[in-house]
């Protein structure tokens, strides 16, 4: 597998006058590039429909702002010397959207749901065996305790619980499902409420003013979350000009993903705010090593020297972003120097390695999309340092639907590829499918993983320290960089 990253995401166009006035406007309009996909949390879902499903439901942890999970319906978690046995003591004052208070009953029936295969729930596969660990029993001694007692111990299981993906693992209360089984509207503890979906239009959330906000300041997707405005629309305009444009004239207020071109010119302009924030997502350039043609180390290794990862990145986001060809996001704390190397952009060697693999002209096609721009352009500039050494690549353009289901079932040679974030290095070997890569995550799950060294209470529990894991990244890494992932 290779890929190129993009390490600055360029995220918020904020309104007219200033942050204070939308705070204070009884309605906030923000652009959705897409439609979502469903309000079913974590089912049919991508990171557009994450955004705005987690608005509206909450897991008993969350991501804080330095990436680890930390508590968020669950007032406490404690983690037993074994490590295979969690649990959750829940917060006291927690209300669902229809009034109803949250029980240990809610958390037990949210997950046989998620755990119903009939369901379809994303993150399945994460904890019924299939993935690092499997949930092998979930209790409720009383109304505010809930215990998950695993298999074995695994230092992932409270950063898969807080995935976004995942919906945050989400509790729903019961009357979310119709009387015949199907889903109707997210029932959550979240600060907005279900209102309104009009399909390819936008989608209503209303303020819910009974919301139990945790006190402190805000940390990620947990600490003080307050519900500042009456409504949030989310207004789909797949155009970034037609964005751009009702954006200065004030029909809308957030522009989440700016072109990266008009980020100068906003700047200048005094009536908007412009933030630009790095993210723990990227776009690789992934190739399908199953495919007969690419299953040629020398040929992926070519296309790899074929790239030159710093022009690529200044060229797509006009010289804004920063090049990490590593699969640890450059935000983490176990991206070190080994991370850093990278693969060297050496056009003679690509061309040698190309006469070595016996290429012989042969098409290969690269998916992308247009819903995702930087995605796009990734490919576009891709295609032309490949079609540079002498190989024959051609891009096909799908509904990001279409391509997403192909990633899904493999059936690809090589993608430009959106990734969302990945908050604990272990979870971004999920990406390397091969033996060797699921043994390293494997084993960085078990061992530990970014929060490894501490409980979500702050008391030291069981796992190798950061250094240790941090050179079991590395060297996983340094076997992709020989080849291996390639």
């Amino acid at each position: 597998m290779m890929r190129q990253t993009t390490k600055t995401a360029l995220a918020v166009a904020l309104l007219c006058g200033g942050l204070g006035q939308v705070a204070e406007a009884s309605t906030l309009k923000i652009q959705l590039r897409a439609d979502i996909r469903s309000i079913n949390p974590g089912v049919n879902r991508d990171a557009n429909t994450d955004g705005v499903v987690v608005q509206m439901v909450e897991g008993l942890v969350a991501y804080g702002e330095d990436a680890l999970p930390k508590p968020l319906l669950a007032e406490k978690v404690e983690i037993s010397p074994d490590g295979k046995s969690y649990t959750f003591t829940l917060r006291q004052g927690v209300k669902f959207h229809n009034g109803a208070a949250l029980t240990a009953a809610d958390v037990l029936w949210s997950w046989n749901r998620y755990m119903d295969p009939k369901t379809d729930w994303r993150c399945l596969s994460e904890f019924d065996g299939r993935g690092q660990v499997k949930v092998e029993k979930i209790s409720a001694p009383n109304d505010k305790t809930v215990v998950f007692e695993l298999d074995k111990p695994s230092a992932l299981f409270l950063s898969a619980l807080a995935r976004t993906d995942c919906a945050m693992t989400g509790i729903l209360h019961k009357d979310s499902i119709k009387a015949d089984g199907s889903f109707d509207k997210p029932i959550g503890t979240g600060p907005f409420k279900f209102a309104e979906w009009k399909r390819g239009e936008y989608i209503k959330l209303e303020r819910f003013a009974d919301y139990a906000s945790l006190p402190g300041k805000i940390d990620g997707l947990t600490g003080a979350k307050k519900p500042l405005v009456d409504e949030v629309r989310f207004l789909v305009i797949p155009d970034n000009a037609t964005a751009k444009a009702a954006l200065l004239k004030g029909d809308i207020d957030v522009v989440p993903d700016i072109a990266n071109t008009d980020i100068a010119e906003l700047k200048k302009n005094d009536k908007v705010k412009t933030s630009v924030v790095t993210s723990m997502g990227l776009v690789g350039l992934i190739i399908q090593t199953r495919d007969p043609l690419l299953q040629n180390v020398k040929l992926r290794q070519a296309m790899a020297a074929a790239i030159d990862a710093k022009e690529l990145v200044a060229t797509i986001t006009d010289g804004i972003g920063t090049p990490n060809n590593s699969i640890v996001p450059a935000l983490s704390a176990y991206y070190g120097p080994v991370q850093k190397q990278g693969w060297k952009y050496d056009p003679a060697a690509a061309k040698k390695l190309l006469a070595e693999a016996g290429y012989k002209g042969e098409k290969i096609v690269m998916l992308a999309n247009k819903r995702y721009p930087e995605s796009f352009d990734a490919a576009v500039v891709a295609q032309q340092m490949l079609q540079a050494i002498g190989l024959n690549v051609e891009i096909e353009v799908l509904e990001w639907a279409t391509q997403l289901d192909r990633y899904s079932k493999g059936n690809y040679q090589i993608q430009a590829f959106p990734y969302s974030g990945r908050m604990d290095p272990a979870l971004s070997y999920e990406f390397d499918d091969r033996p060797e890569g699921q043994a390293a995550a494997q084993a960085l799950g078990q061992s530990g993983g970014a929060g490894a060294a501490r409980q979500v209470d702050g008391r030291e529990r069981q796992g190798r320290a950061p250094e240790d894991l941090r050179r079991a990244a590395q060297a996983l890494h340094r076997r992709s960089a020989d080849g291996d992932a390639l």
